[in-house]
């Protein structure tokens, strides 16, 4: 290459090296500025210092090895060389290695070591772990070793083990490649094949990989503890691994170490050839096949399948007690529940658990709060609210919640400039919350966080003021809060940012300039630049909307603020909002995990904790493989500063003790130093439920013959409406369940029998004292309760309800949605509430408003009502109760169990001829819209109204329920100009009950 050439790749390799050092560096200053901000420095450069020691130490280690290795093949070269064509050939690459041989290794030796390196310093969690470990106190059931050695250092030897295996091999190549080139190995010629010095050289090296692969042995015996091999589908050592492969293992490190030794002894000392040593190392693999796979494959067929329920059942009830332990289930209390009563009880309308039920969907009332809240349009609350509890004038009870954030991407085009993106449409404002048992006019009854008055057909707001106190309402962290924010002005009389519209003006505009303390201040021109190159944005240098006191606000989302902070945590799918002492805080549920929990069951923690809200207002997590999780801390983010506070909440968990230590000592607040205040909105983590909930599916069962044969596992049932083949997620609840001494807030979930759609137990999760308490009300085998879907199909295909389901969906070629189906147990039954919403059809963007309640009691068929309210549902209840002796009053008995179809008996007479007659009314004016033909539309209108008439007064002359709550009242009027498009389909309402 010419000097010209060689300047040019030069400069070049300048040239990248330093943008990519560049932009390397403005990385990590502006996050080592953010780590400032939130005053958690220590993270930022433990992890950076941890990840640059592990980058050298082990890329350094490796290259030594390497390039010692391949220098002291060079030095071993021999003097003298046979002559021969293959040396003739070989002898040109001599020519240009030789005189360059130093670089020449010197480059192989960076080069390995460098990737070695960046491997390494994606392990710094294993190392800090390594270096802090903590005892669990608890050993396992095989080798009698501390649980914390398989956690916190069994991960990071097997890694350093990989690293030495990795760096003999590649010296084991890279002196065999030096040696034959400089003549030690030779493939022709007379004389030995191989010198000595090479011959000593490389069966040392390959005595050092034998030797390795003894400790690898030795570390194998620990791995069957990890693994899966005990039936049916559990992890840990199982009768062939202990009685086989443990000793196995034991002997084939013997066998091992013998071999080291002989490979040296034979090949230096003795022969010196390398006859012996190959027969050595043929006979390590001819043990390793006999041994360690031929022996335990016997002992499998012949000795454990034939009984596999005896041999295994110690190693079954090892890993069931593992599971437990790891996660969390050990201490679950388990009741029996009879659930035997079917009949409403005659106190079931003053229950205050069942007038506790929430009926407020948090998925599906997202879009009335936007619309009945929002005032602007680039107002949003998300595509889910949350739920918490509040007590207002005495009360406890639930409120669906929401907060009034700024969408970005529903900024208009004129908005979406710069300045407007950035630095006045920063934030959002205000804390809605409605009851979540109530509801004015389809729309949630807003209690606080309301702008102003908007009038009371769409703010249902139960007082002039808000009855939940918010002091600092601003958001500028929150879930939406995608884009960056420049707040602070030097004028204090410029204020720039929107703020809210004026309280009695909704087109008027108050205008706000922030003063706390979040955000990085860049006043000065040096973090201009460096922002302005972080973001290729030029206006950081040029805009007169960056001064001296302006604040850049960046990471703003509460999970990902946390995750930040606290890197070593998992976070929960689900952050809500909660008001604290005056502030908007968000409140968020951080767990430990690990994977090498010795017997416990592996799962996959995406998989586990997807149901049908996933995605929709909450995150998945990571696919990660763990075997240990715990609800380690609680972490809360300040909506208006971003101020992130992590408080100790499993003061007993061994790797929350162990990250602490590896930060200080100081990142995670002790457990006695949270608010009262704070502690009052801690609720059962969702995402930790559904990995219990899930898990307990089998590992209720804990007899292990039981648990082998499968016969009472249970299962997650999906989502009742049938809309998708998802699981049904968790509802959180404020009710006293059986067995409990008061109302708790807490998470339930059914769970019915395994492929089978009757109700199995109840599990619900709560905090007791303080202290996260599972528990579980389990109905008797042979009962006949439903499960949530045979419920939703009960109900919704009742004589009595159906047809006003359908007036419901035909009235403005409307849809019906149905919210959560929450299965609660009242009066030794189960009470079924599940809301009815409609979204019109004629308006696209309508929200849906909550119409109905359809509620059951029992065994879901009998006793059905579709009422206007949930309190008027469960007079209903109690006074169909009343009027109807139940046919059974012992479902779990045999020969008195209702009828399979769960519905209403036949109907005969003048009450039939009614339903035939308004099912053929509900068809003929859905024939009309589809045919556009409104005049027919008119007339089958009016004969609809006549059948609907008839209908109720045939209903009531038989005497089997309450008048329906729908009437024609609730039809639709004939459009005033072009008709609207027909509904695509409509099912036809089964008179009879089908």
């Amino acid at each position: 290459m010419s000097r010209r050439g060689r300047v040019t790749v030069g400069v070049l390799v300048g040239v990248f090296l330093l943008f990519t050092l560049l932009g390397w560096g403005i990385d990590k200053y502006t996050d080592y500025l953010w780590f400032q901000e939130v005053d958690k420095t220590s993270v930022f450069t433990g992890v950076l210092v941890t990840r640059l020691l592990l980058f050298l130490a082990v890329g350094l280690a490796v290259a030594l090895v390497i390039v010692a290795n391949l220098y002291l093949a060079y030095r071993l070269r021999p003097l003298l060389r046979p002559h021969s064509a293959e040396q003739a050939t070989l002898e040109r690459y001599r020519m240009v290695i030789q005189p360059r041989f130093g670089t020449w290794i010197a480059v192989v030796g960076i080069v390995i070591g460098f990737f070695s390196g960046l491997s390494a310093q994606n392990r710094w969690k294993d190392w800090m772990l390594f270096q802090n470990s903590q005892p669990f106190g608890v050993e396992d059931p095989q080798f009698k070793v501390d649980v914390g050695f398989y956690v916190f250092e069994y991960p990071m030897l097997r890694y350093l083990l990989g690293v030495a295996f990795t760096a003999i091999v590649l010296s084991v190549i890279g002196a065999l490649a030096v040696h034959y080139v400089f003549g030690g190995v030779r493939l022709q010629g007379v004389g030995d094949r191989m010198t000595a010095a090479a011959r000593a050289h490389l069966t040392t090296l390959v005595a050092v990989f034998v030797l390795l692969k003894a400790v690898a042995y030795i570390l194998d015996r620990r791995a069957l503890l990890l693994e899966q091999h005990v039936a049916p589908n559990l992890y840990g050592a199982g009768y062939t691994d202990v009685n086989a492969l443990l000793p196995a293992k034991e002997i084939l490190a013997y066998i091992s170490i013998v071999v080291a030794i002989a490979i040296i002894v034979f090949s230096n000392a003795v022969m010196r050839n390398l006859v012996w040593p190959g027969v050595s190392l043929a006979l390590l693999a001819v043990s390793a096949v006999a041994i360690g796979g031929i022996y335990p494959l016997a002992v499998q067929n012949f000795q454990v399948k034939p009984s596999q329920a005896d041999k295994e059942a110690p190693y079954i009830a090892r890993s069931i007690a593992a599971t437990r332990a790891a996660f969390g289930l050990t201490d679950t209390k388990t009741t029996a529940y009879d659930a035997d009563v079917v009949t409403p009880p005659a106190n079931l309308a003053a229950n205050s658990s069942a007038q506790n039920v929430r009926v407020i969907d948090p998925q599906l009332v997202s879009e009335a709060f936007t619309q009945s809240q929002q005032v602007r349009g680039f107002y949003d609350f998300g595509p889910k609210l949350d739920v918490d509890r509040y007590t207002i004038a005495g009360k406890t009870q639930d409120y669906v919640v929401g907060v009034r954030e700024i969408n970005d991407q529903a900024l208009t085009e004129q908005q979406q400039n710069w300045l407007n993106r950035h630095t006045t449409y920063t934030h959002g404002y205000g804390l809605v919350a409605a009851p979540a048992n109530t509801s004015c006019g389809g729309l949630p009854v807003f209690v606080s966080g309301s702008l102003g008055s908007t009038g009371t057909a769409t703010n249902c707001a139960s007082s002039s003021t808000d009855q939940i106190k918010v002091d600092q309402p601003r958001i500028y962290y929150g879930e939406q809060s995608t884009e960056y924010a420049i707040v602070g002005q030097t004028d204090e009389n410029k204020k720039v940012e929107f703020d809210r519209p004026q309280p009695n003006d909704a087109n008027a505009e108050q205008r706000y300039t922030y003063d706390g303390t979040g955000g990085v201040p860049i006043g000065s021109f040096f973090r201009r630049l460096v922002f302005a190159i972080k973001n290729t944005e030029s206006n950081f240098v040029l805009s007169d909307a960056v001064n001296d006191n302006s604040r850049l606000m960046y990471v703003r989302d509460p999970r990902s603020r946390v995750e930040k902070v606290a890197p070593f945590l998992t976070i929960d799918g689900d952050p809500y909002p909660a008001v604290v002492d005056g502030r908007i805080t968000w409140i968020l549920d951080g767990y430990t995990t690990s994977a090498s929990y010795p017997y416990s069951q592996r799962i996959n923690l995406q998989e586990e904790t997807t149901d049908e809200l996933t995605g929709t207002g909450t995150f998945a997590l990571a696919r990660d493989n763990i075997n240990y999780m715990r609800n380690s801390v609680k972490a809360t983010v300040d909506a208006y500063d971003g101020t992130v506070t992590l408080y100790e909440f499993d003061d007993q968990d061994p790797v929350l003790k162990a990250w602490n230590k590896a930060f200080g000592g100081d990142l995670i607040k002790p457990k006695a130093e949270i608010p009262a205040s704070l502690e009052a909105h801690f609720r059962y983590p969702a995402d930790m439920f559904k990995v219990q909930r899930n898990l307990l599916t089998r590992f209720h069962v804990t007899q292990p013959g039981d648990f082998y044969s499968g016969n009472d596992f249970w299962a997650v049932p999906n989502a009742p409406d049938g809309s998708e083949q998802t699981k049904q997620p968790p509802f959180y609840l404020n009710v006293q369940l059986p067995e409990q001494d008061s109302t708790r807030f807490q998470l339930t979930s059914a769970v019915t029998p395994n492929n089978r759609d009757n109700l199995a137990a109840l599990i619900s999760g709560s905090y007791v004292d303080g202290k996260p308490q599972l528990e579980i009300l389990e109905l008797p085998d042979e009962t006949a309760i439903p499960g949530p879907a045979q419920v939703h199909q009960r109900m919704t295909n009742n004589a009595t309800v159906r047809p006003e389901l359908n007036l419901l969906q035909t009235n403005n070629q409307a849809q019906v949605l149905y919210g959560n189906l929450i299965s609660l147990p009242v009066g030794d039954g189960m009470l079924y509430v599940e809301p009815v919403y409609v979204k019109s059809g004629q308006n696209a963007n309508a929200a849906p408003l909550l119409q109905k309640v359809l509620m059951s009691y029992g065994d879901g068929g009998r006793y059905v009502v579709l009422a206007d309210t949930l309190s008027d549902g469960l007079e209903q209840l109690v006074a169909l109760g009343k009027s109807q002796a139940p046919a059974n009053t012992n479902p779990g008995q045999t020969g008195t169990t209702p009828p399979a179809t769960g519905t209403n008996p036949q109907l005969t007479g003048a009450l039939a001829d009614a339903a035939t007659a308004l099912d053929k009314a509900i068809a003929d004016v859905k024939s009309a819209q589809q045919a556009n033909d409104w005049v027919r539309w008119g007339q089958a209108m009016a004969a609809l109204d006549t059948a609907i008439n008839n209908f109720q007064n045939a209903r009531n002359a038989a005497g089997t329920t309450t008048p329906p709550s729908a009437g024609p009242s609730a039809q639709p009027s004939a459009p005033a100009s072009t008709p609207a498009s027909p509904p695509a389909s409509a099912p036809t309402p089964a008179a009879s009950g089908g």
